[in-house]
């Protein structure tokens, strides 16, 4: 199964969800998944992780977006936070949830071989 690489561009929550839902679902069939949330899609990551639609979510039984970024690290999903939007959104590394990696484009490109879906969220 070809690899599936999502970057989230902005600080919409309902976009990262969206991202974590896709990439899940891709890890719970095997495939290889990773998220990559550039310059102010880092602050999403602002603890306690909560975003606005999520009372919406729970009352029809969806899962918030704290626990979708949990079950998705669970999963197996990387999730790198960019350096930079860790400067923009005034977060240290040691604020991130547990599990989330730091990166800049680069890296992130490097593991995203010519066989890999690339998405833009």
């Amino acid at each position: 199964m070809r690899g599936l690489r999502i970057i989230v561009l902005t600080a919409d929550a309902e976009r990262l969800r969206g991202a974590l839902v896709m990439a899940t679902a891709h890890a719970a069939l095997g495939g290889d998944a990773s998220l990559f949330l550039q310059l102010n899609a880092v602050a999403l990551l602002t603890s306690p992780l909560a975003a606005p639609e999520d009372e919406t979510h729970q009352a029809a039984g969806l899962p918030t977006l704290a626990e979708l970024l949990a079950e998705a690290l669970d999963m197996g999903v990387a999730l790198i936070a960019c350096q930079s939007g860790l400067a923009l959104s005034g977060l240290s590394a040691d604020a991130l949830p547990a599990g989330v990696e730091i990166g800049g484009p680069l890296s992130f490109l490097q593991q995203t071989d010519d066989a890999a879906r690339l998405l833009i969220a």
